[in-house]
Formats: C-alpha cells, structure tokens, sequence
C-alpha cells in the first residue's frame, strides 16, 4: 500500500479519539475506486469498513460549490435510518501532485440538531453557492479523469466480454461518474467503444434492455 496513504491511519485514529464515538474517520486509496476504503476509526456511524468502495466523492464532494484546495467541509447526508451525518473531506496528493486518496471524517449530528440554535457555531453547514471557479473545476476534471482510469484499468477491452463492460460502466453510473460532463465520452475513449456503445451498456446494467 502506499506509505502516504499509510501515514493518514494515526491522524483518522486521533480524530475519531478528540471527537468521540459519534465520529467516524475514513481513509481511501483512490488508485483502487472499487475498494478504496482502506481504513476506519469508529466505523459503527456509518457502518463503513476496509474493501468497500467511495460513495460520496463525486455527487457531494468534488461537485459541490465549496469545492475548492482540495476539501469540501460541514456537508450534509442522511444515512437509511434516517440519522443525519455531518462531513468533510480532504483529497490527498503524492509527492508528484496526482491524488491518490481522501480523508474523511463523518460526525453524527442527529441528537445535535434538536438543540440546532444553540450550537450553530459547531455545526457551521454551509449551503452550495454560485458556480466555482475554472481552476477548481479543472482540479476536479483531473480527479474524475485519473478516476475512470483506475476503474478501467490496464485491461484488454478489445478482447472483454461484454458483461464485464457492462459491469463496469454500471460500477462508474454507480458512483456518479457521469454526473460530470463529458465523463461518458472519455469512458467510451478509454474503453474504444461509441458513446452509443456506452448507452447500450447503461441501458443494460439498468434492466432496460430487451
């Protein structure tokens, strides 16, 4: 494993420990997207633990407004059983610059809603704002890109069956990935298909081929 990812293991381990038991740290190793978490302080608030992969990074990190240096911060989601989770996260580059991975850290705020008024400083949820600016958007345009990448990977797409293609488009629709635009044109660049082909693929992982 990469030793810088490495290094992040201590610094989740003492967040979740000045935080509490409502606070989660997630590591992930994002050169590996279908298993990129690869460690987990106080993994019970979500419920995330080693060998799963990212689910927010696209939709509620790299496209939302406060999007910028590489960290977005005090964003909001809701688990299945309804308990509301404050977030942050942060990307994590190597020494060339490319990114690598993420920190997260995930705070359970639902009991601290009921007292909103009193602790607003704390929670501190910011709201998108206007578009973000160009050199945030091709930052963002690099993670996505190095993202489809890794998910592809060296493979010999020529000689892959078609389930196997199938399988990993639906993994990419999956995680949000062609939520950004022009992401289905460097899929099907990367995999030397049509965009149609890779219509084809969507329509198929979705049940909708006949």
């Amino acid at each position: 494993m990469n030793s810088i990812i490495e290094s992040y293991f201590p610094v989740a381990d003492m967040i979740a420990e000045t935080f509490g038991k409502n606070c989660e740290a997630v590591v992930h190793d994002l050169t590996h997207p279908d298993s990129s978490v690869v460690y987990v302080a106080n993994g019970h608030v979500t419920n995330r633990r080693p060998g799963q992969s990212f689910d927010h990074l696209v939709r509620q990190v790299l496209l939302n407004k406060n999007f910028q240096n590489d960290r977005t911060c005090n964003y909001v989601f809701e688990l299945d059983d309804g308990r509301k989770i404050k977030s942050s996260s942060v990307l994590i580059r190597n020494e060339k610059k490319d990114v690598v991975g993420m920190l997260c850290v995930n705070y359970d705020i639902t009991q601290l809603l009921s007292t909103e008024k009193y602790i607003e400083n704390f929670l501190c949820i910011k709201q998108d704002q206007s578009d973000y600016p160009s050199d945030v958007e091709q930052d963002v345009m690099t993670v996505i890109d190095d993202l489809i990448m890794n998910i592809v990977g060296p493979r010999d797409i020529k000689n892959q069956s078609r389930k196997k293609n199938v399988e990993i488009v639906k993994f990419m629709d999956e995680k949000g990935i062609f939520l950004v635009k022009g992401a289905i044109d460097k899929v099907a660049d990367l995999m030397g298909v049509s965009t149609v082909t890779i219509y084809s693929y969507l329509d198929e992982a979705k049940g909708k081929r006949g």
